[in-house]
């Protein structure tokens, strides 16, 4: 999550704190409209557990692929 974070205040110039609330107020968003696994997906992904093509599977899923 800190590299998006630090991409946010790259791009904005907004402070670093003020850019860490943007990113959890769309990240709570985005994970309230996916399913529960996906949703564990993007977590991971942000922590550092897991890697974009396991979150790109699972995302996959919901489109019949």
């Amino acid at each position: 999550m800190e590299e998006l974070v630090a991409l946010v205040v790259d791009k904005t110039g907004i402070t670093e704190k003020q850019a860490e609330v943007a990113v959890e107020v769309v990240l709570d968003f985005v994970k309230d409209k996916l399913p529960a696994s996906v949703a564990g997906q993007i977590d991971g992904l942000l922590e550092g557990k897991s890697d974009l093509s396991s979150a790109a599977g699972a995302l996959g899923g919901l489109f019949g692929k």
